[in-house]
């Protein structure tokens, strides 16, 4: 946590993104939101999640080709509990015509930035 003081303090002329303060807070309020409809705006998912207090960040993934929405994205909280009445009442509620998911986001396992390659089956464990 010193080190990431230390760096805002050296380069204060830097603009800093709202995704290194939802990593310092932790991945406890970014939520997942799944079923979204493919004409759902970020503009139009924040508006929606506000209701349930401050969004830091609301993102709808889209296609790097087509530039299409996936149908899903993440919506980012100030506090654990807006996060909590979030996932509370916007589960299974119907946004742009569409059914969503609310669930808290999985942590990116993907450390190195490469796509996963899948060599055949597991290998088998000592224990079996």
């Amino acid at each position: 946590m010193a080190a990431v003081r230390k760096i805002i303090q050296s380069n204060k002329s830097i603009n800093l993104s709202s995704s290194l303060f939802s990593f310092r807070r932790g991945i406890a309020y970014k939520l997942f939101v799944g079923g979204l409809s493919f004409c759902t705006t970020e503009k139009a998912l924040s508006e929606a999640f506000s209701n349930y207090g401050q969004v830091i960040e609301a993102k709808v993934v889209t296609d790097r080709v087509s530039d299409r929405s996936k149908g899903f994205g993440f919506v980012t909280f100030a506090s654990p509990d807006e996060a909590e009445n979030a996932i509370a009442d916007m589960k299974g509620k119907t946004l742009n015509g569409r059914v969503i998911f609310v669930d808290y986001a999985k942590p990116n396992i993907n450390t190195n930035g490469a796509m996963p390659i899948a060599r055949g089956p597991p290998e088998p464990t000592p224990d079996t």
